[in-house]
């Protein structure tokens, strides 16, 4: 039986909190650690599950790792690599995607490469065909098995050109971790650049890697026979940081963000200002605070960066719900991601879910009768209720919620919020929330 945690919400929450380094990095850049020769040093590392998962799954492919999460520092040294049991990657991995971006850095390393089938959040449909279907393009053989799928190279890896459908992260990642050390020239079209992509370039780079991003979404890497060790800051989590932000807006509150940047958050930082919040750029973080005046509602529309973050779009949700008039959200990046939005009805928001496209313009999603728009009607005040967690950002923001709403709420599942938010609890009780676990 899992915990409960219990939320009193309905007082604004104020105070400060820090972020470390993006989730959608640093655990990358662990896995990078593989494609080198020497130790490799990353810093600003967040406490968090997704950090223990990876740090597990390199030492079972014994990677001496040393994590200081205190500190926010590990030191991974690969010297020794080694195959690792597809029952133990399966029982660390758990249900984290992650080790499907094992195989390009292990095909190089070991000349194979062993993967369990993958979980993931549940917030659309995210097969591993895109990776699979990337190895082989670089000349990799891949078998399904009983246990998992066996992967070979029993010729190398080489250059290739690659042109996505969709400029996916994880399959950019794939690329970016495959190709810097396969022969010959790799060109991927239609690539994903987000910052995390671009921090993630810049590890690779440290170690070695000739890569060129260029101004139409075009990426080519020339592979190198030999890559070295990095010693590497993190970008700071411009997710989290969005969350606490409108964790501020909600409740009505006033939070200092400790080392968020402007840098990769434009987008949010206009709506968030056109929604009526308040924000107070400094040089060590950013101050969000909620002004006093009536939310205005506001129409917008989810995309691949330079957009506005999917990841952004359900805590704000919950901020749209106090905004005055009627809120359009267009989700075009996860087909499933408005789910969550059926909690938040039952602690009185009104929001309705469509299948058609109430953006600036159709996209693949309504074609396929998804239901991924939502008006969301308010301002509407919110009430404590019993809710159970359905993935990583829906979590946090039923978070966000309970700390809104009169009374108390009753939250189960809250240990998903631990893969990507490190020390919640802590930074919670900062800001002056009143909740308790049984």
């Amino acid at each position: 039986m899992s915990s409960i945690f219990s939320v009193r919400g309905g007082r604004p929450l104020e105070g400060e909190i820090a972020v470390r380094g993006a989730k959608n990095l640093v655990s990358k850049a662990m896995v990078a650690a593989l494609l080198g020769e020497t130790p490799s040093v990353l810093h600003s590392v967040p406490d968090i599950r997704d950090v223990q998962i990876v740090g597990k799954l390199l030492e079972l492919h014994g990677v001496k790792v040393d994590m200081d999460l205190e500190s926010g520092t590990i030191t991974m040294d690969p010297s020794v690599i080694d195959k690792a049991v597809t029952k133990d990657i399966d029982a660390h991995a758990g249900s984290s995607r992650i080790p499907i971006l094992f195989c390009g850095p292990m095909l190089h390393r070991l000349g194979e490469a062993v993967i369990p089938d993958l979980g993931g959040c549940r917030i659309g449909d995210r097969p591993i065909n895109y990776h699979l279907d990337v190895l082989r393009e670089f000349g990799a053989k891949v078998e399904k098995r009983e246990a998992g799928i066996y992967i070979t190279a029993p010729n190398g890896l080489r250059g290739t050109r690659i042109e996505l459908e969709y400029p996916s992260v994880g399959a950019t990642e794939q690329v970016l971790l495959t190709a810097v050390r396969a022969q010959g020239l790799t060109q991927l079209k239609n690539a994903a650049v987000e910052p995390e992509i671009e921090d993630l370039i810049a590890v690779l780079q440290k170690m070695g890697a000739v890569i060129t991003l260029q101004t139409d979404r075009t990426i080519e890497i020339e592979g190198v026979d030999r890559l070295t060790g990095y010693e590497h800051v993190a970008l700071p989590d411009r997710i989290e940081a969005a969350s606490w932000a409108c964790a501020a807006l909600a409740t009505k509150g006033d939070i200092f963000v400790r080392n968020a940047q402007q840098k990769g958050m434009f987008a949010f930082l206009n709506v968030f200002r056109k929604i009526g919040g308040g924000i107070d750029f400094r040089e060590d973080g950013i101050r969000f605070f909620a002004t006093g005046k009536p939310l205005k509602a506001i129409a917008i529309e989810t995309d691949v960066h330079p957009g506005f973050m999917t990841d952004w779009q359900q805590p704000l949700v919950v901020a749209l719900t106090q905004a005055e008039g009627l809120s359009i959200v267009h989700e075009t990046v996860y087909e499933n991601r408005l789910g969550f939005t059926a909690a938040l009805n039952e602690m009185g928001g009104k929001i309705q879910i469509y299948r058609d496209c109430l953006g600036g313009s159709r996209c693949r999603f309504g074609r396929q009768n998804f239901n991924h728009s939502a008006v969301i009607s308010g301002a509407t005040p919110l009430r404590g209720a019993d809710i159970t967690v359905p993935d990583l950002r829906g979590g946090f923001s039923y978070l966000i919620a309970a700390l809104a709403a009169e009374g108390v709420s009753n939250i189960r599942g809250i240990d998903l919020i631990d893969r990507g938010y490190a020390d919640f609890r802590k930074k919670l009780t900062a800001l002056g929330a009143e909740f308790w676990e049984e």
